[in-house]
């Protein structure tokens, strides 16, 4: 199963290291990244694997969410089929 994360904050050192560490300790691979800085804000949307995780999809939101809070970011984890359906509407 596939899923998309998305990353916004201020711009600083280790925002990408620190949400790959932390998908990667769940046991999610990453497929594909696109990240960009706008002004200074970070912005960055992952497509990863969810189907191998040691974890349910739940945990997987919370450990990102906590990263998140750790770094000042907003991260976000959504079902790939929830994120296609909200960009067709």
């Amino acid at each position: 199963m596939k899923a998309i994360v998305t990353v916004i904050g201020h711009d600083r050192v280790g925002i990408i290291a620190a949400v790959c560490n932390t998908l990667a300790g769940l046991n999610v691979n990453v497929l594909d990244i696109s990240q960009t800085i706008m002004q200074g804000n970070f912005t960055m949307i992952m497509a990863v694997d969810i189907s191998e995780a040691s974890v349910n999809f739940s945990e997987i939101k919370s450990a990102l969410a906590k990263t998140g809070e750790e770094l000042g970011l907003s991260i976000l984890i959504q079902r790939e089929e929830i994120f296609e359906a909200m960009q067709k509407i």
